[in-house]
């Protein structure tokens, strides 16, 4: 598949690249993208929740009626959890929602995802380019001229653009990642995929190791 590449004020420059078959058309496998999306949304999860069951209530140990012949039924701290003020009963304690998953199944996942914009003709091509100074009103420009302003996007590039990415931080439209950090959830989640021709090199050698 050959894409025309771009300028950032949305003009063909006159050249061409032409997307991997091995990356950009593969059979797309469902089960795999499920698994790495799943992986993704887990781990974002810090886990910190922390409700108080009854031994870490302040309360009196004693038992507060004997155990027989009340007519109710027996109980033995006020701090149990069904009298009020009591811990709560099997309430949420702090755990690790981290998943692991074997890197040839991430590798399908990403090239799932990657051919599933290609298909959908959601991939386009921009030359490398850069701010003098960030600026927002700079990259909204070039989201206009490259007519994703009203899309949900992902900018990838090949490597730590700082400008670009300090430019793009107010508007929430868009998000501008490195290959390194692009994941199944980002390529998915966005309507266009933005690759810079230095990344493209870069997805091209993470992906067909």
């Amino acid at each position: 598949m050959k894409l025309a590449v771009l300028n950032s004020k949305g003009k063909e420059t006159g050249r061409e690249v032409t997307l991997p078959k091995e990356i950009f058309s593969v059979e797309p496998n469902e089960h795999a993208l499920y698994l790495d999306v799943k992986q993704y949304l887990a781990n974002q999860r810090q886990g910190t929740h922390k409700a108080k069951e009854r031994a870490d209530i302040k309360g009196s140990t004693r038992k507060i009626k004997r155990q027989k012949g009340t007519g109710t039924a027996r109980a033995g701290s006020i701090k149990s959890g069904i009298f009020r003020g009591g811990g709560r009963i099997f309430g949420p304690r702090p755990r690790d929602y981290e998943v692991k998953l074997n890197k040839k199944l991430k590798k399908l996942a990403r090239k799932s995802a990657l051919t599933l914009k290609a298909k959908d003709k959601a991939i386009k091509v921009i030359e490398d380019f850069d701010f003098k100074a960030p600026k927002t009103k700079m990259f909204i420009d070039v989201l206009k001229a490259l007519n994703v302003e009203d899309k949900k996007s992902l900018i990838v590039f090949g490597a730590p653009n700082n400008n670009v990415y300090l430019s793009s931080r107010n508007f929430k439209g868009s998000e501008v990642v490195t290959s390194s950090e692009i994941s199944t959830y980002k390529i998915l989640n966005a309507k266009e995929l933005i690759i810079s021709e230095s990344s493209l090199l870069s997805i091209n050698e993470n992906l067909s190791k």
